[in-house]
């Protein structure tokens, strides 16, 4: 058997392949990483104030919380599910994040799974992220969309610097100088 290969045989192996790895689930995510970029950060004249901090928080694999508790702290919220694929995708730059800043930033991962479900993938992918359930109304700056994931960065004085729905790369340089920033002041 005589096979020459031509350039429409190779542009459809190509096409195939870039079919099979966008619908196998581990290649999307893995597709989705190398494609996220930092978000963008607001200036903070331009940016919307955290419209209450009242909201009651369950938690999973940490204490439950009243979100006021972490008022004038650094603070990061990201809304997230484990069938996710693209909140899949930035766990493992998000895990990397809060691994440097778990001291020094409130990080707080929303849900409306069970513990059980959110266990067995935290367990699976080596991930050790504070999990809630949120157990009241949210405040009103975090309703603007229903999709997840969904991350928003807030400086100690309640201004929502970064409002971000989608996968990013949250451990980028540009996110890392800002928190530093957002720390020291």
């Amino acid at each position: 058997m005589n096979f020459k290969l031509n350039k429409k045989s190779i542009s459809n192996i190509i096409f195939v392949i870039a079919i099979a790895v966008l619908l196998y689930p581990p290649s999307r995510e893995w597709f989705m990483r190398q494609i996220a970029f930092a978000p963008s950060i607001k200036n903070v004249e331009k940016s919307e104030k955290l419209s209450s901090y009242d909201w009651n928080l369950k938690g999973l694999n940490t204490e439950s919380i009243n979100f006021k508790e972490l008022e004038n702290k650094v603070i990061f919220v990201n809304f997230w599910a484990t069938w996710c694929p693209p909140c899949r995708a930035e766990m493992p730059i998000i895990q990397k994040l809060y691994a440097d800043y778990k001291d020094k930033v409130a990080f707080v991962f929303v849900t409306n799974e069970d513990w059980e479900k959110v266990e067995g993938f935290f367990n699976k992918n080596g991930y050790d992220l504070p999990a809630y359930n949120s157990a009241s109304v949210l405040p009103d700056s975090f309703t603007q969309t229903n999709s997840i994931p969904a991350s928003y960065l807030i400086d100690k004085k309640g201004n929502i610097l970064i409002a971000k729905t989608g996968s990013a790369d949250w451990n980028s340089n540009k996110i890392r100088k800002l928190l530093d920033k957002l720390i020291a002041e």
